[in-house]
């Protein structure tokens, strides 16, 4: 299970006790000039990095080397790249690491000085006068990111559900279409009227319909009369009555402490810091990207460090082959398609043992592997600490996995506006990971979700993950509330050929998980407990349901030997019924659940005939056990014969009002096999490789 990780270890071990060849020295006190020596420092990072290449011609580094960074803020004046001229081997690495326990800082910005009285507690600064000419769309203070000035105001007390203005006009169903209806214009509220000089400068934030994300799109005019305002672009989707949004970006709204407002036409800003300046350091972007490794640079580790401050990828990895990010600080980076680190293509890259908030977008992207012939990227995000992410784009997950044969594993995620972990593809495996309090802005959704619109992405497992507070926010009735139409974990959208094992899901409004449209699908060996309105969801696609895209994603694999030979049950998938939901093996789980409203099921279009669920504990605490669907029909006889010798029975819970649901001796889930997990395991370990240990979690939804 941790291979890669023992091999990461042994690598970064080699990197230190080895007698390497070269060892360079950086320092913000040093000279590029000098010699490279720890009492001759180098000033940058480029100049360590061109004296290894200088040595590498001259064929002098054979063995590790060692690029040691001593403590200090480095304001990088262009992003950080290496190459495959940059490259070690696995026998000796290229390691860049932070000098012992110091502070080492990587900043893809500049701190901004100067600052007058403006108006009141604003203050300004003429940035262009520093040469901070480029358009920022972040600013951090005391490092914290700060607000672009916006109306209504940010609610600190209700981060999620305050400070939100609402579309004008009569309510439509979420799921009632309407032929023609715009994407870039909607009515606001007569109290949400406002003044603006430049209205074309501010960009309207907004859930459009659905709910599932948001968009950040600029205003393109503003008709007072009819009180409606018009974007440049389009929202993802219809912007409906009712939807929420916010208007930024606009100097007359700068009105709250922690605002701000960058005047692109003279270079200065303003700013109401939110307490006394002195001491304190504003820092705005000026990169997009701090580190950028290409394609084909191969056995390289940055370890130890802090990054902060970009607009973009904090850390880029394209292409490249057995890199390590490991122990650093990645926070305060990303605008709305900006993520902590970014893994695409390339294989066997390891991040690895890393604290990671306060995102825009994701906080780690893995993706590698090919489709064509299921071998696997290897890629992993082991034992990671992430919280905050997607503070722009609010699908922004802890962790997204994509192509084939990736791993997400010991990681704890809280936090999150989505999902702790989103995936899509084939092979991947999401282990041991601690998720909670996740979905905290978005409806329809899961702590773990996917979405392969495939029946041909196929052999992820997920096991032995611990995911708690599962809440989900949305609209029911016409109001606002939270916990909200989401679920543990939720094979979304044909998700197929998925192994569910051993996992712990307790408090998801719909259940523990979800199954929409795929077939093939084991759940077994798991707990789940106090689902709010029912405990286990089956959605299946009707004979007339529009799968045309699934079908279309799936043709192609079906005479592929590789995923013949791999997946055998897909050598009978005829697509003319893959529609139906078969499969479905539902074994030896426990599910226990209190409230006497809840049902134990909800289905829509199940095929009973084609489903298996057996050998299961129901615990409804002396209340009857009930499902909520209509069984279709001449497929009662096979409803009937479902948990033949499953039980109705107390699961004997070590102790769940401390959510330790370990099984005491006795327990009737024992008696029909199930096995113990090991919860012991669970989250992220102690290790060499951890920024920190224990780890001290952030303030966050409780």
């Amino acid at each position: 299970m941790r291979v890669r990780v023992l091999s990461a270890i042994l690598l970064f071990i080699a990197s230190i006790s080895s007698a390497a060849a070269v060892e360079v020295h950086v320092s913000v006190n040093g000279e590029d000039s000098a010699a490279g020596t720890a009492v001759a420092p180098f000033r940058t990072l480029e100049r360590a990095r061109d004296e290894l290449r200088r040595l590498k011609a001259r064929d002098a580094a054979r063995e590790t080397a060692t690029v040691v960074v001593h403590g200090g803020t480095y304001y990088l004046s262009r992003t950080f790249e290496l190459g495959p001229v940059d490259s070690g081997t696995s026998n000796a690495p290229v390691v860049y690491r932070a000098y012992k326990q110091d502070r080492v800082a990587l900043v893809g910005g500049r701190a901004v000085s100067g600052f007058a009285a403006y108006r009141g507690s604003i203050l300004k600064a003429d940035v262009g006068a520093l040469g901070i000419t480029n358009y920022f769309r972040q600013l951090f203070f005391d490092d914290q990111r700060q607000i672009l000035a916006r109306y209504p105001n940010f609610d600190p007390d209700h981060p999620c559900d305050g400070g939100w203005a609402y579309v004008d006009g009569k309510t439509i169903p979420m799921y009632k279409n309407v032929l023609g209806e715009p994407r870039n214009r909607f009515e606001f509220c007569e109290q949400d009227a406002r003044t603006w000089a430049r209205p074309e400068e501010g960009e309207v934030f907004v859930f459009p319909r659905y709910n599932w994300w948001n968009n950040i799109v600029r205003i393109k005019a503003v008709d007072s009369g009819r009180r409606v305002i018009t974007l440049a672009g389009n929202a993802s989707y219809a912007i409906r009555p009712g939807d929420r949004y916010y208007v930024q970006n606009l100097f007359e709204e700068l009105d709250a402490p922690g605002e701000w407002y960058l005047d692109r036409r003279t270079h200065m800003l303003y700013f109401w810091p939110p307490a006394a300046t002195d001491g304190k350091t504003v820092c705005v972007p000026t990169l997009r990207t701090l580190l950028y490794l290409s394609a084909g640079t191969s056995c390289v580790t940055f370890r130890g460090f802090t990054f902060e401050c970009c607009e973009g990828n904090a850390i880029s990895l394209q292409g490249t082959t057995n890199c390590l990010i490991a122990g650093n600080v990645i926070r305060n980076v990303g605008d709305y398609e900006g993520n902590g680190v970014a893994v695409e293509g390339g294989c066997d890259n390891g991040i690895v043992g890393n604290d990671i908030y306060a995102i825009g977008s994701r906080g780690i992207y893995l993706e590698g592997g090919d489709f064509g012939t299921l071998t696997p990227g290897g890629n992993y995000a082991d034992n990671n600490y992430i919280h905050h992410t997607g503070v722009y784009y609010k699908q922004g997950a802890g962790i997204s996995l994509h192509g084939v044969g990736n791993r997400a594993s010991h990681n704890l995620i809280h936090d999150e506006p989505r999902y702790g972990i989103e995936f899509s593809g084939n092979d991947h495996v999401i282990e041991f990971n601690h998720i909670r309090h996740v979905n905290l802005e978005t409806a329809d959704t899961g702590a773990i979700e996917s979405w392969n619109v495939s029946w041909a992405r196929r052999g992820t497992v997920i096991r032995f993950n611990y995911l708690h507070d599962v809440l989900g926010f949305g609209q029911e009735n016409g109001h606002w509330t939270s916990p909200h139409f989401a679920w543990g974990i939720y094979l979304d959208d044909g998700t197929t050929g998925t192994h569910v094992y051993g996992n712990i899901v307790a408090r998801a409004p719909l259940g523990g998980v979800h199954i929409h449209g795929g077939r093939d699908n084991v759940i077994e060996n798991n707990i789940f407990v106090d689902g709010a309105s029912q405990q286990v969801t089956y959605t299946g696609y009707g004979p007339k349901s529009d799968v045309a895209m699934i079908t279309k994603n799936t043709q192609p694999f079906l005479d592929n030997p590789i995923y013949l030979k791999k997946y055998p049950e897909m050598t009978h998938l005829d697509l003319k019924t893959a529609w139906r939901m078969s499969g479905t093996k539902f074994l030896r789980n426990i599910i226990s659940y209190r409230d006497p409203k809840a049902v134990l099921s909800k289905f829509t279009n199940l095929p009973f005939e084609e489903t298996e669920s057996d050998y299961n504990v129901f615990y409804h605490f002396g209340l009857p056990l009930q499902s909520d669907g209509k069984i279709p029909p001449g497929e009662e006889a096979a409803a009937k014969q479902l948990d033949r010798h499953s039980t109705n029975a107390d699961p004997l819970f070590m102790a769940p009002e401390r959510d330790d649901y370990r099984l005491r001796e006795g327990s009737p889930a024992l008696k029909l096999g199930f096995e113990p997990i090991p919860v012991e395991k669970i989250g992220p370990y102690a290790d060499p490789l951890r920024v920190s240990w224990p780890i001290v979690e952030a303030h966050g939804v409780r």
